[in-house]
């Protein structure tokens, strides 16, 4: 009897998993590359024709606020993978593949892979993490993109399709008979409007009609295969872009993507509004996604997620504001925090001495690039267009209801000052809440995290080596560019802990002839342990006329080896002309023209004086 009992439960348990097997829905998540909500028709775009997509709006709930939270593709696919935003685990800097502690942090595939579903993703996976390959955790890794077909029978799929037609590189080239007509296009405020520039538009918006097509056959292949009425369908962009001044950049041009949710009927207990055609205007960033994938297919959902379930039964609350960060691009360094609600967007510039418009060597290979520069640099640019070449403040505040382009600076605007605390206050949380490392420059954390036999992750949740809110506390004073500041500025200088030394010398350099008074704490912070603290105290150096020394710091660097090769190729860039006899020798002795992604910044500045 009791050989008879058990069986019958077991019998009973299957049919329960069963029954819900059945029931958990399939997923198939579409995602085109490098463009923002402007390139697509439903969000109002006009350059580019894009009925798929549309077709898919109108059968499902498109999200009207969606937001990345890093504008690049390796950065934004790491946020994807963890579910953790890159700043809390090291990983937000171009392609730097810093590892992370697998064994506590887990990828969201794997995740679906115990829960019984079947993932795909034989694409694009450029997730920016080392100490693991990044096809491993999934089931197809390569062949077919539409994943589905090799799962087992009647078994759930997560299936990732990602369509590269509208990828950057889209629009390098040859720029010359467009299906679309250059004098149709419609430019961002910030390009003037030269005739290079509108080809190269048509010609991107030729790239995101083939990028739409390719959705339409997914979808096609989709229905033909039966499975329509049992799977969701998500369709977002990567990030924004992809004209310059929009991929890599936290303004709206390049965080504000496109998020469109299909629901079968069947899964109508999943929709976000009534019904579908519906716009919905809940707050979405990337980070919220794997979470919400998970929940969505009834898996378990780890701590170290960070985002909020945005779509279900389950649903989190919507949050109330959206955190962005930006980082090394390629070979140039930056480093911006932008905080914003659906209309207003705080951002805080922690290195305003980086110039946005920097020559990015990936960047330039589109005609429409090298066009603007140099219509710059014959001073026919406006206050508009021209601002992206120009030297940078420490804050912005935008209304993007109004300047979606984000042009008109509002951070000193008296009726937004409350709206300026507020931001910088949900900011500075948020940093706290995340661990936020990048308060120290990048070669900086990596030396102290590699000395300390830690990872990235593990060292910023020890306040012992990586004191946050000290770092946040200096770097505001140092932001703020208050000559009242100066004597605590030369005092940091002297602190044990370099990265107080590091916004100590920031501190003075912002202050520029304000700190003249300073040259021998300058001169003194020529001799640093912390290289990137001796480059930051020669050009200031320079700045101030007290040449000698500063350039015979920076040619020791250059010829005798750094450990921060990088930051001294654009400091030497940014420098200007001081700069270039060191730069033409270092070149005359077998400097290469050559970087990973195109020309060198030593490269660049040899092309543009003829050495």
């Amino acid at each position: 009897m009791k050989s008879i009992a058990l069986s019958s439960i077991l019998l009973a348990t299957l049919f329960v998993f069963t029954s819900a097997a059945e029931e958990r829905p399939n997923i198939l998540w579409i995602t085109s590359e490098d463009n923002g909500i402007s390139w697509v028709g439903c969000y109002g775009g006009t350059n580019a024709k894009t009925p798929s997509i549309d077709k898919l709006a109108e059968e499902g709930f498109r999200y009207r606020y969606c937001f990345d939270n890093a504008a690049v593709c390796a950065p934004t696919r790491s946020i994807w993978i963890t579910g953790m935003y890159g700043v809390s685990n090291g990983t937000q800097p171009m392609r730097s593949r810093n590892e992370i502690p697998h064994d506590k942090i887990a990828y969201y595939p794997d995740l679906l892979n115990r829960a019984g579903y079947h993932t795909s993703n034989p694409g694009k996976t450029d997730y920016n993490i080392g100490g693991r390959e990044d096809k491993e955790p999934w089931d197809l890794k390569k062949g077919t993109q539409y994943g589905w077909k090799k799962r087992e029978p009647g078994q759930p799929f997560f299936c990732v399709v990602n369509i590269g037609d509208s990828h950057e590189s889209r629009a390098h080239g040859n720029v010359e008979n467009t299906r679309n007509d250059p004098a149709k296009m419609k430019l961002f405020s910030y390009h003037p409007d030269l005739s290079v520039i509108r080809k190269n538009y048509a010609k991107y918006a030729d790239a995101v009609e083939n990028m739409d097509k390719k959705v339409g056959q997914c979808l096609a292949e989709l229905e033909k295969d039966g499975l329509a009425e049992n799977t969701i369908v998500i369709y977002n962009s990567d990030h924004g872009g992809v004209m310059a001044r929009s991929k890599r950049f936290v303004y709206s041009s390049g965080i504000h993507c496109p998020l469109i949710v299909r629901i079968p009927e069947k899964f109508q207990h999943l929709y976000p509004a009534e019904k579908p055609g519906t716009v919905v205007d809940r707050l979405v960033g990337f980070v919220d996604m794997p979470k919400t994938w998970l929940s969505l297919a009834g898996a378990e959902i780890p701590n170290t997620f960070q985002g909020r379930v945005f779509l279900g039964k389950d649903a989190d609350p919507e949050p109330e504001y959206h955190f962005a960060f930006r980082e090394r691009a390629d070979e140039r360094l930056d480093n911006v925090r932008v905080m914003r609600d659906k209309r207003f967007s705080y951002h805080k510039n922690y290195m305003p001495f980086a110039p946005a418009g920097q020559h990015l060597a990936y960047l330039w290979k589109a005609k429409a690039t090298p066009a603007w520069e140099q219509h710059h640099r014959e001073g026919k640019t406006d206050e508009i267009t021209g601002r992206f070449f120009r030297p940078r403040v420490s804050e912005e505040l935008y209304d993007n209801k109004t300047d979606f382009d984000n042009v008109h600076n509002l951070i000193d605007s008296k009726e937004h000052q409350e709206k300026v605390a507020e931001l910088k206050a949900a900011l500075r949380k948020k940093q706290l809440e995340l661990n936020d490392s990048g308060l120290l420059p990048e070669q900086m954390r990596v030396r102290r995290a590699a000395a300390n036999k830690v990872t990235i992750y593990e060292m910023i949740r020890n306040e012992k080596l990586y004191p946050l809110e000290t770092y946040l506390d200096a770097a505001d004073v140092a932001l703020a560019r208050d000559a009242e500041n100066l004597d605590a500025f030369v005092a940091a200088l002297s602190d044990e802990d370099e990265g107080l030394r590091w916004w100590g010398i920031v501190g003075v350099h912002l202050l520029e002839d304000k700190a003249a008074s300073v040259s021998g704490a300058l001169e003194t912070a020529l001799e640093d342990e912390a290289h990137e603290i001796r480059m930051m105290a020669a050009w200031t150096l320079i700045k101030l006329g007290k040449t000698e020394k500063a350039l015979a710091c920076l040619e020791s660097l250059l010829f005798e080896g750094t450990h921060n090769e990088i930051m001294l190729h654009n400091v030497l860039d940014w420098m200007g002309e001081p700069a270039h006899p060191l730069i033409k020798r270092y070149m005359a002795e077998g400097g290469s023209k050559d970087g990973k992604y195109g020309i060198s910044i030593f490269g660049r500045v040899a092309e543009l004086n003829g050495w």
